[in-house]
């Protein structure tokens, strides 16, 4: 079974209405997803970025999870619904590799 980061980018910063709203459809769709969600995860707020050197662009991410798919086709099928998308955001998908 593979495990993935999924992390969340663009929809800029919510009122506290659109993230209540939010909140409860990503609750429904988590329990569609038949405990694939590993870590639910959280909203995130940028604060610094560090580097020995010139720093890599950054990235705006706004929150992330983690789930777990037998592949990368499976995960993609499962996060095809996620409400994030629906509400005009972007979810960015990263295999995380075994050490």
């Amino acid at each position: 079974m593979a495990q993935f980061l999924v992390t969340y980018h663009g929809m800029g910063h919510p009122t506290p209405e659109m993230m209540e709203a939010g909140r409860e459809a990503f609750r429904a769709w988590v329990e569609t997803t038949g405990g694939a969600v590993t870590d639910p995860g959280a909203p995130v707020n940028f604060v610094a970025r560090l580097a020995a050197g010139e720093p890599a662009p950054g990235a705006e991410i706004a929150g992330y999870s983690i789930m777990q798919a037998e592949s990368i086709a499976a995960a993609r099928a499962m996060l095809a619904e996620h409400p994030f998308i629906a509400r005009g955001g972007t979810l960015q998908v990263s295999e995380c590799l075994g050490v």
